[in-house]
């Protein structure tokens, strides 16, 4: 017997349909195993997709993120796409979303019926240094950073290397081969700044994503990054670009709360649009 699996597309870190980054939602994944859902993310071909649960825990629902290759802990686009998607029917101001990583809160603003803006508040990430950046700075094509490179995983893995000018990141044409072989699946977030105003790119071929659109589990860490290192000050929000070189601008607004002996809280942002359904018959 056939089983049916609604889905739903929201396009996610943007405020008009068709930019941004692409999400599928399966709003009720009951009776989907492991490898379905695998095979379900890697026919739509988006950076990820969703799957949405019964609550286990503290949670309103549960959720489950994969790419067209692995299932990851936590990402940033599919938890703020997925609350615009659900939470609309539950009439919710907060939603909490169960991940591997913990319980995300989602607080979302409407005007009138329709959410407009959505902030999630993601899970603190750890921070290591990066040893030897000299092999990725060769497959990147860039002579080096501007910052320490370091390592901040809160779910899925990134590395930052800090560029001077947006046009250094426009320009960027990594080896995506060597990227691949040298990272696994971290992501390589590379970025400009200037002020609380960045321009960025991620590249994470053993991700899934050669290239993302909008990296939400990158933003925060991005803000953290920053403040860190005195480029911005702790609370400050930063307004960051992405996607534009791949035809899918996207914007996302990061801020850190705390200090450089306590981080409070990881904050990101953003806008999303549902602009399609469909099913899968199983």
């Amino acid at each position: 017997m056939s089983r049916t699996y609604r889905f739903m597309i929201a396009d996610v870190f943007t405020d008009v349909p068709f930019a941004g980054n692409q999400l599928g939602v399966f709003t009720n994944a009951t009776g989907l195993n492991d490898a379905e859902m695998q095979t379900l993310a890697a026919e739509l071909g988006f950076s990820e997709c969703t799957f949405v649960l019964p609550p286990e825990g503290d949670g309103d629902i549960r959720m489950r993120i994969f790419t067209p290759v692995r299932e990851l802990p936590f990402a940033g686009h599919p938890t703020l796409g997925t609350a615009f998607v659900v939470a609309g029917p539950l009439q919710r101001v907060v939603l909490r979303i169960e991940t591997a990583r913990g319980t995300v809160p989602v607080t979302l603003e409407r005007e009138g019926a329709r959410i407009v803006f959505g902030r999630m508040e993601q899970p603190i990430p750890t921070i290591e240094p990066y040893a030897d950046p000299a092999p990725l700075f060769a497959a990147l094509g860039v002579a080096g950073s501007s910052l320490p490179v370091e390592r901040y995983d809160n779910g899925t893995p990134h590395l930052y290397v800090a560029l001077e000018t947006d046009a250094e990141v426009a320009a960027l044409a990594p080896d995506i081969t060597a990227l691949e072989a040298l990272l696994g699946p971290t992501g390589a977030c590379c970025f400009a700044s200037d002020g609380t105003r960045v321009k960025a790119r991620m590249f994470g071929p053993g991700l899934g994503v050669i290239e993302d659109p909008a990296t939400g589990s990158a933003a925060g860490p991005l803000a953290l990054h920053l403040a860190r290192h005195g480029r911005i000050a702790w609370g400050e929000e930063i307004t960051i670009s992405q996607g534009a070189e791949i035809s899918r601008p996207s914007t996302l607004y990061a801020r850190v709360e705390g200090g450089p002996d306590e981080i409070a809280r990881v904050e990101v942002g953003g806008s999303a649009r549902v602009v399609a359904q469909g099913e899968f018959s199983l």
